[in-house]
């Protein structure tokens, strides 16, 4: 079976909006073509750029391949889908991180004291929150009768009531 088109298609918005986004951002003056910026930082830059795409393509996957695990499908994809604004928010904590380079951004240029980045995770999050909720409330609709079964036998089945 498949989860619910609209969680399925919220997923996949999420994962175009954490590729675009994180790649508008860091191919910017400001960070990649920043030439006051050493190579090992461009190198962390690159790394979690190449991270935004893999997690991505594997919402975008979970959310639309067929299983008969539907809590195990719904997880996988939120985790996916999250992991990258769950880190993104966690980075403040780091020492000597800042929201924004002073050079490019000054700090009263933030709307309601916050950085443009807080509003793209509170949106994303939110957006995966209610796909995952869609999927997981008990009248959701999952399609396809050609769900993929577990081998008889397999660890995957134990305890699956038949």
């Amino acid at each position: 079976m498949r989860m619910p088109l609209a969680s399925r298609l919220m997923f996949t918005l999420s994962a175009i909006g954490v590729t675009v986004g994180a790649h508008v951002a860091d191919l910017s003056p400001s960070h990649m073509f920043n030439d006051r910026w050493p190579a090992q930082a461009k190198f962390h830059t690159g790394q979690t750029l190449s991270m935004a795409v893999v997690l991505a393509l594997l919402t975008i996957f979970f959310a639309w391949r067929r299983t008969s695990d539907r809590r195990g499908a719904i997880y996988a994809t939120a985790g996916f889908a999250a992991a990258y604004w769950v880190t993104q928010a966690a980075a403040i904590a780091y020492p000597n991180t800042a929201f924004y380079d002073p050079e490019f951004t000054p700090a009263h240029a933030f709307t309601l004291g916050l950085p443009i980045q807080a509003y793209f995770e509170i949106l994303f999050i939110s957006l995966i929150a209610l796909a995952s909720w869609l999927a997981l409330r008990r009248p959701a609709h999952w399609s396809d009768s050609t769900a993929v079964e577990p081998v008889e036998g397999s660890r995957w089945n134990a305890g699956v009531a038949k």
